[in-house]
């Protein structure tokens, strides 16, 4: 079987690590180049096929259509995208002689679109996982061919979820293999009516509101923890970026409930919410400037 692989952070590195354990032919690799304005705290594909001598690109949005002859050229079997940040055109997926296969961050067909997993945590779920699903032209819409459930503790932050997502990619993609090198595509309806699209997120939708509860609040803070830019909020005209709370915290007789926002009682430092509930702020710091 020959593949060509689109990839990037770490799901990118360990699927395309069991593809290469497969046998599968790997002819081509897109992938990005880093951005430097980023906390690149991941896996670099670009440096495995390196390693393991593959083709590789990287080619920015403008110029990924360019690709389209080389990929008829080569003609695969199969299109692997997993955790490409770029929609691949139609006519790419076309070149695909059995199917196109994308792995996503949950359980389709909930949370499709953009930051899959910071959106599950935001929204208090208590699990969520990988699945492998046919690409079709409208984003996480197509057929699922394999998932994987992973559970999210209370207090897990996004980082620490995404690692076990990660795994769970890969566990989904060994199940898929077996009838993928025989070039069957096991397919379950992918019943977008039972899910929500959801999209990308910016450094300020990380601004705490503290007429939240205490619960959508500590929520936030784990949902985008560093080493993705951090929930934050101003005290005594600076912004500080709360990277790690507490839920239910034991209470000071002296905090004042009645008083939404930061307050500091014996050397610790608590956010009071809407819903008269607080969380305690285990460790916050300055953001950059």
């Amino acid at each position: 079987m020959r593949a060509i692989v689109f990839a990037y952070h770490d799901v990118g590195v360990n699927c395309l690590k069991t593809l290469i354990a497969a046998g599968i032919d790997i002819a081509l690799v897109v992938t990005h180049e880093d951005d430097p304005n980023e906390n690149v705290w991941f896996g670099s594909v670009a440096k495995l096929c390196q390693e393991r001598h593959l083709n590789y690109v990287q080619p920015d949005a403008k110029s990924l259509a360019a690709l389209l002859p080389e990929l008829q050229r080569i003609a695969p079997d199969y299109l692997f995208s997993f955790y490409y940040r770029y929609m691949i055109p139609g006519p790419m997926l076309a070149c695909a002689k059995i199917a196109a296969l994308n792995m996503h961050g949950s359980l389709l067909p909930k949370y499709r679109g953009r930051a899959p997993v910071n959106w599950a945590i935001l929204h208090g779920e208590t699990q969520t996982g990988a699945t492998l699903h046919i690409m079709e032209s409208k984003p996480d819409a197509g057929d699922i061919v394999g998932q994987a459930a992973v559970d999210i503790g209370p207090d897990e932050t996004a980082t620490e979820v995404f690692a076990k997502v990660s795994k769970a990619a890969v566990a989904v993609l060994k199940g898929a293999l077996p009838s993928l090198l025989t070039g069957q595509v096991p397919r379950e309806p992918n019943e977008l009516s039972k899910g929500s699209y959801f999209g990308g997120r910016k450094p300020e939708d990380g601004r705490i509101s503290w007429t939240q509860s205490a619960t959508a609040v500590h929520n936030l803070v784990r949902a985008v923890a560093p080493p993705y830019p951090g929930a934050f909020t101003d005290w005594q005209g600076v912004a500080m970026i709360v990277a790690r709370s507490r839920l239910h915290p034991n209470l000071p007789a002296s905090l004042d409930l009645g008083q939404p926002g930061i307050q500091v009682v014996d050397n610790r430092v608590f956010g009071v919410c809407q819903d008269q509930q607080a969380i305690e702020i285990l460790e916050w710091y300055p953001a950059a400037s």
